[in-house]
Parts: C-alpha cells; structure tokens; sequence
C-alpha cells in the first residue's frame, strides 16, 4: 500500500532522510521506531505530501505522492483515504467534541448533512468508548485520555484505508496507554486499514505493530515482523529497544 524508494530530505545542511526504503503491505500495521530528531515525523508528512523530499518515490497504492499538485482534485482524493491521529490530540477547542469527530464529514468532498454527520460522529465515539453525553462538551472539559479517544474517533470517522499514529500514547498514563493501545488494534483490525504509526514506545510498539522498522541516522536501520524484533541481532534496535546506554548510538552525557 505504501513504498518509499530511496527518499531523500534535507533541511539546509542538516541531512534528515538518507535514502528510505521502506514497505508497508496493504491491511498491514507497521511501526517506525527511533530517537528524537531522526526524522520519523519528516518521513510521515512527506508519505503525505505536506513535505515534498529532494529525492526518491513514495508510491501510495501505486500512486506517485511527489506527483499530485496541491489544492488539485486529485490531491484532495488521495488525503481523502487518510485518517490521523495526531500527537497531541490537535481538537479545534472551540467546537463541540461531536465537531471535532466528524470535522471532514462538515466540509470538501466528503461533506454531509449536519445530522447525518453527527449520527457518523456519536457511532465513532461509542467505538472509542465514549458515551453520547460527551458529544456536546468542548475538549477542554475531558481529561486527557477522553481527548485521545476523541481523535481516535475523528481518525476513523471518515472510514479511511490508511490511518496514521503519531506518538498514540503520549501524555497518557500507563494504565489508559494501555486502553489506546488496544483500540487501536482492534479498529485497524476490523477496519482492515493500513496503519502507520511513529512511535518510542515499546509497550504502544508490541501492541500495535505487525511489523517494526527501525530509522535512525537518515536509513532503515532494520524492519521485519515484531516477534524477531528481541532477536534481530541488529545493535542499534537492541540498545533502543532495551533503553542502554551503551552501543552504536551517541547518547548525550
């Protein structure tokens, strides 16, 4: 579903991605790994075309990304089989959550009727287990954890074909990273959705993932199934996914 060929992306003189190879297979969900500033999040938007790399090809569904023009038809469907959930929830505050659910379903090419949008929207948020009461509250009423299922449900709302994880659980505490986690897995399950998740994680990494690939110094440091992920023999995924500060990768003294 997604393939990057040799991408590439610098900022200035600062060299981000040095030649991504990368494979998501159709339905799949795979997780990227690695420290801060390796260009997880660059590699992400550019799969989505808000950054346009130097070189290389990312192909969705084998559809050139670098090739769609912004504020085309065509552009506006492909982002149109996307769903996101952002790292810090990004709720618009001043609309109700129900709004907030169904915000692409109010407006472009998927817009609906306001009632038929706000039944789509209580449906996703009974998903997330959240009940319909909740639904006329502004984000900042709920508790941090509400907020993430929230953007869970407006991820879904629209019943993309790719969903996008950045940093799922973050802020969260480990008892309710643990209930994210978890519905995560199921709806990419039972949407049978593509899923592509950023993440350091290691619990939100052996719940989600199918699949794990490592980046780090602008490459692929690693990827197969995330049951030979203890075993890959690989040292710079074992000192991450162990916590060591000792091995390959320069930590800060």
């Amino acid at each position: 579903m997604i393939e990057l060929k040799g991408v590439h992306k610098a900022f200035g003189l600062k060299q981000v991605l040095r030649g991504v190879d990368l494979s998501i297979p159709k339905g799949e969900s795979m997780v990227i790994i690695g420290g801060s500033g390796t260009g997880k999040s660059v590699l992400l938007k550019c799969v989505l075309g808000l950054i346009e790399p130097d070189s290389g090809e990312i192909l969705v569904d084998g559809q050139d990304v670098t090739l769609l023009k912004q504020g085309s038809a065509d552009r506006d469907a492909f982002l149109a089989r996307f769903g996101m959930l952002f790292q810090g929830g990004a709720l618009f505050d001043s609309l109700p959550v129900w709004q907030n659910v169904a915000f692409r379903l109010l407006r472009g090419s998927l817009k609906k009727p306001k009632a038929e949008a706000r039944e789509i929207a209580l449906d996703k948020l009974r998903r997330v287990g959240l009940t319909p009461d909740v639904a006329d509250l502004f984000p900042a009423e709920l508790s941090g954890g509400m907020q993430k299922r929230v953007g869970l449900a407006r991820a879904i709302a629209a019943e993309p074909e790719i969903i996008f994880f950045d940093e799922p659980t973050t802020g969260l505490d480990p008892i309710m990273s643990g209930v994210i986690n978890d519905l995560i897995r199921e709806i990419v399950v039972e949407m049978g959705a593509t899923a592509m998740t950023i993440t350091h994680d290691m619990t939100s990494v052996r719940a989600i993932a199918d699949n794990v690939a490592m980046l780090h110094g602008g490459k692929i440091r690693w990827t197969g199934p995330v049951g030979q992920m203890d075993n890959s023999g690989d040292p710079y995924l074992t000192q991450f996914i162990t916590g060591s500060a000792e091995g390959p990768i320069e930590t800060v003294r």
